[in-house]
Order: C-alpha cells, then structure tokens, then sequence
C-alpha cells in the first residue's frame, strides 16, 4: 500500500512574547526520508511565530522540489465551539474559513513575538457577547472591561459551548483532556496560541492556495482519497500530543519529546497503511456531530 505522505510535520505552537526557545517555546519535529528512503527524524526550535512560518516555507519549499506531500500537524485548535461565527456576525460562507480570515486580519504578531491577541480576545468577547465571556484568564496587566483575570460564572445563555466536540473526546485520555479555546492564561492553556495559530495557519493556506487544504474542512470528516490529495502539497490538521505515551530522551526538552513521538507515530501509521483511519469519524458521531465539525469546530487527529 502505497504512503498518502513524504513527510510529517508536527508543530508545538506557543503564544510566549519575545524570543524564547527551550521549553514553552515553538517545536517543530520533521519526519522525512534519506536518500536512501529511510525516515529520519530532524527537531527545529525557532526563536520566534514569525521565524517558525518561514521554516514551514522553507521545508515545504523542499519537499515540493523533491515531489514530497507533507501531513502538517498544529498542537492548536483550528476551529471554534460550534456557533461562534454566527455570534461574531460572520456568515456568507463556511464558518470556519470566515473566522480564519477574520483573525488574519486583525491579529498582530511582530518579529520581535509581542502579539495583540488578548486585545483579539477582548474585541471578540465585545462582539459575541458585550461581557468578559466567552474568554478568559488575562494576566492583570491585560484585563479589561470585556476581559477578566478569572473564569465567568457558568449558566450564562450568550455564549458557544466551553468545549468543542473533539476536545470532550478527549476527555480521560493522556493526562488531561484538551482545554478549552476560551481560556487565554494559565499552565497548558490553547487560547491564545489558537488566537495566533489560526492567523498563521491562514497565511500559510494562502500562499499555498490549491495545493493547500485543511482537514476536515476542506473535504469533509472521512478519510482522503487518491482525488483529494493528489493537486496537495501540504494537508494541515489539529494534533494533540498528549493523547500518546511521550518519554523524553535524556536531556530532551518535553516539547521536542513530543513533536517527535507524535510525528514518528504518525509516519509509522502511514508506512503500515493504517494513517487513512484516523481521519474518519467515530462510530458514535451523529449527523449533527458531523456537520458542526466539517463547517466550525475541526477534530483532532485521532482524538
């Protein structure tokens, strides 16, 4: 059975401000074959969002000329609970695209790594809902009049769920199920790296145009066919590490434990032809769990 990737791109995203490697910075783990056609593993640890982009540039650059397509696999969300368009007032076309062009443009991530996106989140809070809800958790020196330092008292009517679909499925497996978006500081948060992840994940669509697409949005919650792929160059999904067993090798850094656990499980599915049934709906999924997932809320890969 033949490989439905060249190669397998695993990118640990962080919102952190400044330039900043190690741990709780950007990891991005390379799974791709010699010249001899063996897989190899290769970690890069840019210093900053902007300088990660242009290493995904510059590797799918690479796989391109060697006719390589590449899995790329973002550690954020890359949807929205379901509803979350239709309260910001976006319609018109797929919810999911809506939201990713709206945050392309109006989020600011400077080479430096200072960011706006608690500034995003507020406006977003404004517009949904008029209130500090549904994010939350600015550190006190972010917090505003539609962003607060604590979590909202739960019961209020106004807002999208806490949690997507996917990460309830999450729920009890690793060592904790996936956070919730809304949540913008704090240990293990997605907020805000969902916030700028989405921007980024945007322009990279861009650039890439039909030789891009976004799983499962671009053609639904099922697995590839020969047809979807073949105009790709690079198809990008939602991974969550945390779902697979990660032992660090001495002196690894966690994040690069992970981007490497994650992106040679993958690899190892795909050369054993077993990758394609990741990308299908559980049983359990009805119809209304399928079209909120392929129009807003995404699905983590193998969640």
């Amino acid at each position: 059975m033949s490989r439905l990737f060249g190669a397998y791109i695993v990118v640990d995203w962080s919102a952190a401000e400044g330039r900043k490697t190690g741990e709780g910075s950007v990891w991005v783990g390379v799974v791709k074959r010699d010249v001899r056609f063996r897989p190899t593993f290769e970690a890069h640890n840019p210093a900053t969002r902007l300088e990660a982009e242009k290493l995904l540039r510059d590797l799918l650059a690479d796989l391109g000329r060697r006719n390589e397509r590449a899995l790329i696999g973002f550690d954020f969300g890359l949807g929205f609970p379901e509803g979350t368009a239709a309260k910001l007032g976006l319609d018109g076309e797929q919810p999911w695209a809506a939201l990713w062009r709206w945050l392309a443009g109006r989020v600011v991530d400077k080479a430096d790594g200072t960011n706006n996106r608690f500034q995003v989140a507020a406006t977003m809070n404004r517009l949904m809902t008029g209130a500090a809800r549904p994010f939350w958790g600015a550190p006190a020196r972010q917090a505003q009049t539609t962003l607060s330092t604590t979590k909202p008292p739960p019961g209020a009517t106004d807002v999208p769920p806490e949690f997507r679909r996917t990460e309830l499925a999450t729920q009890g497996k690793g060592k904790a199920g996936a956070k919730s978006v809304w949540q913008m500081h704090g240990a293990g948060v997605v907020g805000g790296q969902t916030l700028l992840g989405i921007a980024a994940a945007q322009r990279l669509l861009t650039e890439l145009g039909a030789a891009g697409a976004v799983w499962p949005f671009s053609f639904g919650w099922r697995a590839p066919t020969a047809d979807d792929l073949a105009p790709l160059k690079a198809l990008i999904v939602e991974v969550y590490p945390s779902l697979l067993p990660v032992k660090p090798e001495p002196g690894e850094v966690k994040d690069r434990a992970q981007v490497r656990e994650t992106a040679e499980h993958l690899a190892r599915l795909d050369e054993g032809g077993k990758l394609a049934a990741l990308f299908a709906p559980p049983r359990t999924a009805t119809p209304e769990d399928v079209a909120a997932v392929e129009r807003e809320e995404g699905w983590i890969l193998g969640a």
